[in-house]
């Protein structure tokens, strides 16, 4: 067994000194960051241009490669099982927390996946038709409870739209009929054709249409307000203080990547984030920059799943 033994020690040895010396190299080809959805989503829009920033801080291109599928399940899954050597990345949403609460079984384990850094939140904006009677959540909450209730359309289970109306429902005693639809864009058109009553999406997708008259912006749903609309309120400033999500984007890598890979990421995407060319293109689109440290992110994280946690038992949301 000796032998056994010294050839399983040196091994491992062996790799740790080869990790060791490649994270002091690194990096010295391109970087890929995996996007679970499809291209043109503000997941992706937010990828490609804080990649491009990043990239400038590393020294080598950053490649988007769009892995979309089982509700953004197949590129985590391909990231989580990819080589921890600094070159593929994932660039997810909520989904990496609220999957797992609701979907039977996940095809990789609960830390295959290390958080890096967040990226940005384009928060959610509960929105109207543009003629609609309601002039904030108050009154959209209070009709909800007359007669058979409202309809409100989301993207499907555990989407954005979804845990909004399950939080006005749970927290508030809102009388709403979730209308599932393929996409949050088309619960969007919905509330324009007046199919439904209301969504509630990310200020990403709705600002044109607001802006352009379309659609009546009745809350966002962040912490605080947007930076591209000042004067929306936030549903908690509204009362419903358990009304809070949004579209956030973060980084995250296989588990075994090097920490000063980890660590160099890190700063690299908060740099980006605090340039002016950055913070240019992203906040007139509703999206804010957020950065901050792998400890502050993994708290976010942890937080998240603990507050939506209750609300999938609740809701008893379940894999559609």
């Amino acid at each position: 067994m000796k032998p056994l033994l010294h050839t399983t020690l040196a091994l491992a040895v062996g790799l740790c000194a080869s990790l060791s010396a490649h994270a002091a190299d690194w990096p010295t080809k391109p970087i890929k960051f995996v996007v679970p959805f499809g291209a043109g989503g503000a997941n992706d829009l937010v990828a490609r241009a804080v990649a491009e920033a990043a990239s400038k801080q590393l020294g080598q291109p950053i490649i988007i490669d769009n892995k979309p599928g089982a509700g953004s399940v197949l590129g985590s899954d391909i990231v989580a099982k990819s080589a921890p050597d600094g070159y593929t990345f994932l660039a997810p949403a909520g989904g990496i927390i609220t999957n797992p609460l609701i979907k039977a079984k996940m095809p990789y384990a609960p830390d295959a996946l290390v958080p890096v850094v967040m990226m940005a939140v384009s928060p959610s904006v509960i929105v109207v038709p543009a003629d609609s009677p309601y002039k904030d959540l108050k009154s959209l909450v209070a009709a909800s409870k007359q007669g058979q209730g409202l309809n409100f359309s989301t993207a499907g289970t555990g989407s954005t739209p979804h845990f909004v109306a399950e939080m006005l429902k749970v927290g508030a005693g809102a009388k709403l009929q979730i209308i599932p639809y393929k996409s949050g864009s088309e619960g969007v058109v919905a509330v324009i054709g007046k199919q439904v009553d209301a969504t509630s999406e990310a200020s990403l997708v709705v600002l044109p249409q607001i802006k352009g008259g379309k659609l009546k912006a009745l809350a966002s749903t962040w912490n605080r307000r947007i930076a591209a609309l000042p004067d929306l309120p936030t549903a908690q400033e509204q009362g419903f203080g358990n009304v809070f999500i949004g579209h956030w984007s973060g980084v995250f890598a296989p588990k075994g990547t090097p920490e000063d890979i980890l660590n160099k990421v890190n700063e690299a995407v908060n740099t980006a984030l605090k340039s002016p060319e950055l913070r240019a293109r992203l906040i007139p689109q509703g999206i804010d920059p957020v950065g901050g440290s792998r400890a502050d992110f993994t708290k976010f994280l942890a937080d998240e799943q603990k507050r939506l946690a209750p609300i999938v038992k609740a809701a008893q949301m379940k894999e559609d």
